[in-house]
């Protein structure tokens, strides 16, 4: 096991390195930089610019010089002084911008994460114990409703029947009260209450899919033949259950978990705007539009580094759940 996490840790910093180039590549694509949409915005609101102070401009920001220059300036300074770049929007440093949204955006990613799996895999366990039953159409229904359901839909019809409800649409997640005072305990209650519509709209999605992956391992677990022959040894229906074939059904669940981890850290963007939401979706989507690359680069990086953090947890945790991976490891 030692050796199999090794290996996977000594593949981690190459794929981060190729992804960086990836992502930076990428962001150069569309037509333009910064300096063209600043233009065009300045442009619409009277200003007059001449080609040399275009010229100028790209040269203070440093987009005079091809991609690649700027890549490699980028990369060097991420590694020798931890300086991800200017965000040119926010006429900051980048990380300092990040920092703002990263606490919030963290802590509301464990919260449907942990959402996701305590509701989802118990679900799809009954519904597969309980094929076909009331219970088993009953959930069965709500996860096709949920994954059909646009999230930002569900955001506005949450909302609303929340304000029809209490009064209070739950919009953002801070009430008047905490951006007063500041996030207390006295208050704490109020900051979960407004967690309550975000974690269903962001969570409901990755929610109905686990519940449809469990559901369908389970039944395909369940009449394999060493089911059978661990029922015709008396083994208890308990243990083979939750020792055996729920084990084995839970691996395309945790192999899913980089996807899930690296979209629910920034959020439904768009969910996250009609709920007026603090986190790094919203930042994301305005980098881009504003051709921020620094800023949309490092929100990337950032996503795909999870992805990756998160494909070696999931093959760790995988290994372990299955000792299958380990001895093909070991035979190679």
């Amino acid at each position: 096991m030692r050796n199999y996490i090794l290996k996977r840790v000594l593949m981690f910093i190459p794929t981060v390195f190729l992804l960086s180039i990836v992502v930076f590549f990428i962001i150069q694509l569309p037509p333009g930089d910064y300096v063209t949409s600043y233009v065009s915005r300045m442009s619409a609101e009277g200003e007059v610019f001449t080609s040399q102070d275009i010229a100028n401009l790209r040269e203070q920001y440093g987009l005079d010089k091809p991609w690649y220059i700027q890549y490699f300036k980028w990369m060097k300074n991420i590694i020798t002084k931890g300086d991800f770049g200017y965000s040119f929007s926010y006429s900051r440093p980048v990380w300092s911008v990040i920092m703002d949204r990263l606490p919030l955006t963290v802590v509301i990613t464990l919260i449907i994460m942990i959402f996701t799996y305590l509701v989802s895999v118990p679900i799809g366990l009954y519904s597969a114990l309980h094929q076909y039953s009331v219970g088993d159409f009953i959930f069965t229904s709500i996860g096709f409703l949920g994954l059909a359901t646009p999230n930002f839909l569900l955001a506005i019809i949450l909302m609303f029947a929340s304000f029809k409800l209490t009064g209070d649409p739950l919009i953002g997640l801070f009430s008047e009260e905490i951006l007063r005072e500041g996030l207390k305990l006295s208050n704490f209650g109020i900051f979960l209450k407004h967690l309550i519509i975000p974690v269903i709209v962001i969570g409901t999605g990755n929610t109905c899919g686990v519940i449809r992956t469990v559901r369908a391992q389970m039944l395909d677990e369940v009449t394999k033949q060493y089911v059978l022959t661990a029922r015709a040894k008396g083994v208890s229906e308990k243990t083979i259950v939750y020792k055996y074939c729920l084990r084995a059904a839970l691996n395309p669940v945790v192999s899913g978990l980089a996807g899930s981890l690296s979209s629910l850290f920034s959020g439904s963007t768009i969910s996250a705007i009609v709920m007026n939401m603090a986190i790094l979706g919203p930042v994301l989507y305005e980098a881009l539009k504003s051709q921020d690359m620094y800023l949309a680069g490092t929100i990337l990086l950032t996503k795909g580094f999870l992805v990756v953090v998160g494909t070696l947890l999931s093959d760790i945790i995988l290994a372990w759940l299955d000792p299958r991976i380990r001895y093909a490891e070991r035979s190679n």
